[in-house]
């Protein structure tokens, strides 16, 4: 029988498709033909045969191709979260340096102005005490039997002084050279020395180095040109502002022998 069919003149014609089979895993597709008769003409005339060959379909390859599109966008999808988690974090990060670098700051600052502020009192607290030991020293030095009357007046004053800085050329209050504060120690006492050391060595009269009293002034060098100036205190002390590194300061004579002695008092 023949692959078209013959379709009498007297039939309306008819249209016949394949059906179109698409399943997965099948590697070809399936020719679809349609015979269309004639519209009209005698029972016997030649049918018209038309044959469509469909595209063949690999539906295993396109659903392979579906497959890795969508595992490539989900694989896209997760790369963007995992960034975004590493952004916020590394944003989170970098805000809790900020603020652990402020706050240690922070606490920098307090300790530094804490430590000021400690200096601050221990200064004043050094002061108060200078002071306080320079009046206890003055009174003291007042009711000292060995240093009355004028020597005690004398002694008092310089003891008053006692760690105030030795600059060349001072005269006090704070700070002084060693025949300023001779001068201004006499003074007090009613006593007008000279003001340099050469002159304050011929002021009274010469008395020997191992016949010293309180209030008896040293000197070092020679009578007349004597380099630096004290006053003995007794129990072999005196009393002079020294040097830049010392100061006013008590001193033994065993470790620094005057060169000789005036007594003016």
């Amino acid at each position: 029988m023949s692959h078209t069919a013959h379709i009498p003149s007297h039939r309306k014609p008819r249209r016949s498709a394949s059906k179109l089979a698409l399943r997965a895993g099948v590697a070809g597709g399936v020719l679809s033909t349609m015979a269309v008769a004639g519209a009209a003409g005698p029972a016997n005339a030649e049918p018209v045969t038309e044959t469509i060959e469909m595209p063949a379909l690999t539906s295993g390859a396109a659903l392979s191709a579906v497959s890795q599109s969508v595992e490539a966008t989900q694989q896209v999808a997760l790369d963007l979260e995992l960034q975004a988690q590493e952004d916020a974090a590394a944003a989170k990060a970098a805000k809790s340096a900020k603020l652990a670098k402020a706050e240690a700051e922070r606490k920098a600052e307090a300790e530094k102005k804490a430590e000021a502020k400690k200096r601050a009192a221990a200064e004043a607290k050094e002061r108060a005490s200078r002071d306080s030991e320079r009046t206890t020293l003055s009174a003291s030095a007042s009711s000292n039997t060995s240093a009355t009357g004028s020597a005690g007046t004398v002694v008092a004053f310089l003891k008053a002084q006692l760690g105030d800085a030795y600059v060349m050329g001072a005269s006090g209050p704070n700070s002084w050279d060693c025949s300023s504060l001779v001068q201004a120690a006499f003074r007090t006492a009613g006593v007008d020395l000279p003001r340099v050391s050469q002159d304050q060595s011929v002021a009274g009269t010469q008395v020997g180095t191992s016949n010293l009293q309180v209030g008896d002034i040293l000197y070092w060098g020679g009578a007349g040109s004597a380099y630096h100036t004290g006053v003995y205190i007794g129990d072999g002390k005196y009393l002079d502002a020294a040097n830049p590194g010392k100061g006013v300061v008590i001193q033994d004579l065993s470790g620094y022998p005057a060169s000789g002695a005036v007594r003016v008092l």
